[in-house]
């Protein structure tokens, strides 16, 4: 009876000081953890989605995923208010109106890549439903344009 106590007691003993060797870490520190209510409303939002990764900085949750073979990306608000969401869009899905303009006012760039936002207006109804942000580039400089829902077009960011 004592061995089997003192085999227990050093295995509990084992076991602890394996797991305060680490300082009791979890495994994968750099995972960020969305709060219970935006997983909640992110898990209504968006059933079947798969390959969900978590971002949270001081500003945003930011959810990227993928939902019937798209990958999208989802923004909540630090108080768990649905923000929109993101995804690549193909060039042609900008407004025929759009095109014409970046082809006249951006003669020298080429476009690269197209991000489509659908934002909730119910937030904030002060923006558009849904803007285009189109990365044009030439040789040597890179920058970035929105195009609105009613196919204006805005300087955004130089990015190079």
């Amino acid at each position: 009876m004592k061995k089997i106590f003192l085999t227990i007691a050093t295995a509990a003993l084992f076991s602890v000081t394996v797991f305060a060797a680490d300082g009791g870490k979890k495994a994968n520190e750099n995972t960020a953890t969305a709060s219970y209510y935006v997983q909640q409303e992110f898990n209504a939002d968006f059933a079947g989605a798969t390959s969900v990764v978590w971002t949270i900085n001081k500003n945003v949750q930011k959810a990227e995923f993928l939902i019937d073979g798209t990958k999208k990306t989802a923004f909540y608000n630090l108080s768990g208010d649905f923000l929109g969401t993101t995804q690549t869009v193909s060039y042609k899905a900008i407004p025929a109106k759009s095109q014409k303009l970046i082809a006249e006012q951006y003669k020298e760039y080429t476009p690269v890549s197209v991000i489509v936002y659908q934002a909730n207006e119910a937030i904030n109804n002060d923006i558009d439903a849904t803007s285009y942000f189109v990365d044009l580039k030439n040789d040597n400089h890179e920058v970035l344009v929105r195009v609105t829902g009613s196919g204006n077009l805005d300087f955004f960011k130089q990015v190079k």
